[in-house]
């Protein structure tokens, strides 16, 4: 019993949830801000947003696992159907039983937020919501799999940035804010370094599994200068967001990070072995998720 739970906790690949709750914690401390933060809503968008990332892990365990993507070329670590712990069938009805969940808790946060007092925002948030669980399914599982297609950075973009950040701060505020635009843009553009980065790690195994992602078609090199883009302007567009936005020296407080964040672009540039990337997709989603916080917090300040 411990070692079936062991074994699907794994497969849920926690490690990758801070990331995922980025925006809504940038946007929960905006609307603190403005009076306006709501704990039952957090508390749900926060399991809303888990339950899709968990989703989204054992839909590219399975997908990738029976298009034989994961394989023994891959460096990364090694996933529940490719190791043989967990078999296709047993995953597929996991993720039957969590899209069940995923609907439950999305469905529970948009009624909690809106009601029936705000009848198109209700009905946008469920068509988000439903295009959020088909975009956490569809990266790799079917034929037409985007991540398989080099859109996977597009997806992570707008849904880990512009749709966390700026959806959560709706579903606050009941409206939109100018001041959730940056943040949602930095966060979206480090999200979009960390599936890079991971793409950049699996370069030569994607490439011979046919697992074209954006990182396979600009290649190794170019590659690197995409992430460098990408990491750049999000510190440039977070740095921004402190200045248009400035009231005290400890709103600044977010630029701790930039250390960090400018330590990895240096291992990234000198790096010449992808399977030596893998130790900085952690490093980078955790800098991204202490980022949120800081931008949260010296806001307040």
């Amino acid at each position: 019993m411990k070692k079936n739970i062991t074994l699907w906790v794994s497969a849920m690949r926690l490690r990758t949830l801070p990331l995922s709750v980025s925006g809504i914690i940038v946007a929960s401390f905006l609307a603190e801000y403005n009076g306006l933060f709501n704990y039952k809503i957090f508390v749900l968008a926060i399991l809303t947003t888990l339950s899709l990332q968990i989703l989204s892990n054992l839909a590219n365990d399975y997908g990738d696992g029976v298009k034989g993507t994961d394989n023994d070329d891959r460096v990364g670590p090694q996933r529940a159907i490719q190791s043989g712990a967990i078999n296709p069938e047993n995953m597929f009805n996991a993720i039957r039983i969590n899209i069940l969940i995923s609907i439950g808790l999305a469905f529970s946060l948009i009624f909690l937020a809106f009601g029936s007092r705000h009848f198109w925002l209700t009905l946008l948030f469920f068509v988000l919501g439903v295009f959020s669980v088909v975009a956490s399914i569809k990266y790799t599982v079917g034929e037409k799999a985007y991540g398989y297609r080099g859109l996977g950075d597009i997806f992570v973009f707008i849904f880990f940035g512009l749709v966390s950040v700026i959806g959560s701060y709706v579903l606050y505020a009941k409206t939109v804010d100018h001041v959730v635009f940056l943040p949602a843009c930095t966060i979206g553009l480090l999200s979009a370094g960390v599936l890079n980065l991971n793409n950049m790690r699996d370069i030569i195994s994607d490439e011979k599994s046919n697992k074209i992602t954006l990182a396979v078609k600009l290649g190794s090199k170019n590659a690197k200068k995409y992430h460098f883009a990408l990491i750049v302007l999000a510190i440039c567009l977070s740095g921004l967001f402190g200045i248009l936005y400035y009231t005290s020296p400890f709103n600044l407080i977010f630029m701790i990070a930039y250390v960090p964040l400018l330590l990895h672009l240096k291992k990234v540039y000198f790096n010449e072995e992808p399977r030596n990337l893998d130790p900085e997709l952690k490093k980078l989603a955790l800098t991204t998720f202490f980022l949120a916080i800081l931008m949260g917090i010296g806001h307040l300040l």
